[in-house]
């Protein structure tokens, strides 16, 4: 079939808008709000010689994995110390991280925690013993006054606006006039004259006719993690619901990978274990509220024989109990016919309730709700619906579909360059502070990989870490001019081609949806679902994958990426679909390149090599790395050395 181009023949051409800046900002996350932030501070101290500019796909009051609020910060370090920090990563990580970005974080994070109470986010206090409600604590912690952890790392919240509250403090830095909200930026663009050294980006507007051209000196990509690249457990009107947002499309990778940035870890995926069928966080109340989870007899299913079983196949790591192997436990129960799976929220607040008074107690179930008021307000409507109080009733639990993301419990990401002055090894460090191996190109937040248990403060003080060092990137480059060997018609052509597509044969079938002549954004993408769900280890297989099940799946996956050059799109919502599933497409085949190169099952509970069911140390204790050539198209997959830096 003959290559469809746009020459906007049969679609409305749209107004191009190009823009010239220094630095440019892609998300509106937690990252990018700590990068805009802290870009302007040190621009101001250079005498305001560069032009910051944000764009971001969605609004950023609202935008990134923030987006709903949160109950608690997961990263602060309080008395802690970095070394503590890296260690605990590590452990929870299966002993692979770069533990030189991750140390660098420990001690830089609380500053941006100090920052959000100073904007106004209310933190719990411990005073004379009792846990204060963050809206009448006095005191603040740089001041000195004692959160309320709910966890060694863990300070609980007053969290429902806690995204606003960030947001304005950078919109504020900024001026709304260098902030581009709702434009969808779909690829990253090389500079024409010097090798391997980013010039821009272009998008579009998801709301006009129009196409955004951006180019810059540098570019800080904090576009977030993939989520609804495998089928989700819910069905039918809750297709789609997932823990991680769903507008967390994979941009951040495909668009970094298209421009030949260096992979890292990408074999490595999230599955948390959350309230079935609404998704609900148990962090706190595992944590704080110190409820219990056990299978359907009431039994500990981290313990016993489940436990001695572990040991025996995946030697310390599973003694470490870290969050993959709880999972593998939960399965291991699961799939003996011992489940359902129960969280006892309700033996958790009768005990809870035998040291407290009536007014306590009804302080506390205030704030057990705004658990998910602030993170998961569907909870409530699933307890509804199956007749639960979750004060009298247990709720049942159970392992998520796969997400790739690195700033939760998972790694997976861009090798960055890390700080210059820990003594770290050579092949860690080779320049700015996270920046990936393209040049100019950073990376922050879920996408900087092998660095996880960043969360929302981490990702915040990485962003800030990005900011400081763009500003230092600009004034040692400060003469370069960047070119673009793609004309603007090109570029929006490219963008427009599903528009194109569906205008030239829309009335080929009585109905448009389905035509030999184009695929539309939802059917590709239940295609995608179901080849990563299949043969890459999905919840249809218990996580289970091998050699022959994904060289099976990567063929599938070829023949998809190609029709996804023939997806038809009727509006603008469409077209970000399109290129949404276009991004999630490149994501899932980097993670199953590197799930398909490491001969072991190095995160249990994640996923499993069936062919390849232990953890090797020996030969496997490094980084899997990949990198594709934009000039080639080859995606080789190789070793990188794991270097340790702080001890056991």
């Amino acid at each position: 079939m003959e290559k469809e181009t746009c020459n906007f023949s049969y679609c409305e051409k749209p107004e191009i808008v190009e823009i010239e800046t220094d630095i440019l900002i892609v998300g509106g996350g937690m990252s990018a709000c700590g990068a805009a932030f802290e870009a302007v501070r040190w621009n101001q101290a250079a005498g305001d010689k560069f032009k910051i500019t944000l764009v971001d796909k969605a609004a950023m009051d609202r935008s990134g994995a923030v987006a709903m609020g949160l109950s608690a910060i997961n990263t602060y370090m309080g008395k802690n110390d970095p070394e503590d920090y890296v260690r605990y990563v590590r452990s929870d990580l299966m002993g692979i991280i770069r533990e030189d970005l991750v140390y660098d974080l420990g001690r830089v994070v609380d500053d941006s925690v100090w920052l959000f109470e100073k904007w106004g986010l209310p933190i719990w206090k411990k005073e004379d013993g009792h846990s204060v409600d963050g809206a009448t604590a006095e005191g603040t912690l740089k001041g000195g006054a004692t959160p309320v952890n709910s966890g060694r790392w863990q300070i609980m919240i007053n969290g429902e606006s806690y995204k606003v509250i960030v947001a304005e403090a950078a919109k504020a830095a900024l001026g709304m006039d260098n902030i581009y909200e709702r434009i969808f930026i779909v690829k990253y663009l090389l500079d024409d004259a010097v090798e391997n050294r980013i010039a821009g980006a272009v998008g579009f507007s998801v709301r006009e006719n129009k196409v955004y051209i951006f180019k810059c000196n540098t570019l800080l990509s904090g576009c977030g993690g993939a989520v609804n690249v495998f089928r989700p457990r819910s069905s039918q009107e809750g297709q789609g619901r997932a823990w991680y947002p769903v507008w967390n499309s994979g941009s951040g990778y495909a668009t970094g990978i298209q421009v030949g940035a260096e992979l890292t870890l990408m074999e490595n995926r999230f599955v948390p274990a959350r309230f079935k069928d609404g998704y609900g966080p148990v962090g706190a109340w595992f944590l704080f509220f110190k409820a219990k989870a056990t299978n359907a007899a009431g039994e500990d299913y981290c313990t016993g024989e489940n436990f001695d079983d572990a040991v025996k196949k995946y030697g310390a790591y599973a003694e470490k109990l870290g969050t993959c192997m709880r999972n593998h436990m939960m399965m291991m129960d699961m799939k003996a016919g011992k489940g359902p799976i129960y969280i006892h929220t309700d033996k958790a607040m009768a005990e809870l309730a035998k040291t407290m008074d009536k007014k306590q107690m009804k302080h506390l179930e205030a704030e057990a709700w705004e658990d998910f008021l602030d993170m998961c307000i569907g909870q409530a409507g699933v307890w509804a619906g199956n007749d639960i109080e979750p004060d009298l009733k247990p709720s049942e639990i159970m392992p998520t579909e796969p997400y790739l993301l690195g700033s939760h419990a998972g790694c997976a990401g861009f090798w960055c360059s890390g700080p210059d002055d820990l003594s770290s090894p050579d092949h860690y460090k080779w320049g700015y502070n996270r920046m990936s191996t393209v040049t100019g190109l950073f990376m922050m937040g879920d996408i900087c990989g092998a660095s996880g248990h960043k969360f929302s403060s981490g990702s915040h003080a990485e962003g800030r870490v990005v900011g400081k060092e763009a500003i230092r990137f600009c004034g040692d480059n400060a003469d370069f001019k960047p070119t673009i060997n793609q004309n603007a018609d090109e570029l929006a052509g490219e963008i427009y081609l599903p528009f194109e597509v569906y205008e030239k044969y829309k009335t080929y079938s009585t109905a448009p949806e389905v035509s030999p002549h184009y695929i539309k954004p939802k059917m590709l993408q239940a295609r995608l679902q179901k080849i990563a769900d299949e043969y890459f280890g999905g919840v249809s297989t218990w996580y289970m994958t091998s050699k022959t099940m994904l060289e099976a799946g990567l063929a599938q996956l070829t023949m998809l990426k190609e029709d996804a050059g023939l997806t038809g799109a009727a509006d603008l919502h469409e077209l970000l679909r399109a290129w949404e599933n276009y991004h999630r497409i490149w994501s899932i085949e980097a993670h199953a390149k590197h799930i398909l190169f490491r001969e072991e099952s190095r995160y249990p509970g994640y996923y499993y090599r069936g062919d390849h069911d232990f953890i090797d140390d020996e030969n496997w204790r490094c980084f899997v790395n990949s990198k594709y050539d934009p000039k080639t198209g080859e995606w080789p997959v190789f070793k990188k050395d794991y270097v340790q830096m702080v001890s056991d």
